[in-house]
């Protein structure tokens, strides 16, 4: 069962569809996506609460998911999953 009809009869994607092999960023809507953005950015979301906010540490992981957050909204990420963390959701909406 679609959700969109525009998207009825696209075939599946893979991985090696948005970037082949050996290739380590992509060009979505005007900005530059490395692979890894999205890994990187959950392990630091992770992270964030084992860190006590105000600490060099705590900043340094804010200003690194402040930095991918455009990535996770240009291809999508934010569009289909919601995070459970209130920190978190507030960076992304800083960024936003």
């Amino acid at each position: 069962m679609s959700h969109s009809s525009s998207h009825q009869h696209q075939p599946v994607v893979r991985p090696e569809d948005v970037l082949p092999e050996g290739v380590d960023s992509t060009a979505i809507n005007g900005l530059t996506v490395r692979k890894g953005s999205v890994a990187a950015f959950v392990a630091n979301a992770l992270r964030l609460d084992d860190l006590t906010e105000g600490t060099p540490e705590y900043a340094a992981l804010v200003m690194q998911m402040r930095e991918l957050a455009p990535a996770l909204r240009a291809i999508g990420v934010l569009d289909v999953f919601r995070p459970r963390s209130p920190a978190v959701e507030r960076i992304i909406a800083e960024v936003a």
